[in-house]
């Protein structure tokens, strides 16, 4: 499977971005079968858990983006989404998405400026 990341960019703070995770090579039961997450990482430190969509569609958050992302998923195009409202400069970071655990993007740079 292939996993490409897209929708970075730099915004500014309390704006808003799309991210897209778009997969290929991945059978339709794979995709609505496994759990697909948004993971984000900074310069000198570990990468760390974003957003998670289970199979059942069920969503966990990282506490400091409650309330402000949202993680959906579209089966039919096997296409992953993080809308990132209010966005925060700490927010900085390169995002990476996860599919069914075993595959990773490039990433895509997000910049929040204050």
């Amino acid at each position: 499977a292939r996993v490409a990341e897209s929708g970075g960019g730099q915004v500014q703070e309390g704006g808003s971005l799309r991210l897209t995770c778009t997969t290929s090579g991945i059978i339709l039961s794979s995709f609505t079968g496994n759990t697909m997450s948004w993971y984000r990482q900074t310069p000198g430190n570990e990468r760390e858990l974003v957003a998670s969509i289970i199979p059942g569609g069920g969503t966990n958050y990282a506490d400091s983006v409650k309330g402000r992302f949202t993680i959906s998923k579209d089966n039919v195009r096997r296409k992953v989404f993080l809308q990132m409202d209010n966005m925060k400069p700490e927010g900085t970071a390169v995002y990476y998405c996860n599919v069914a655990v075993e595959y990773w993007g490039q990433g895509t740079q997000v910049t929040v400026s204050s």
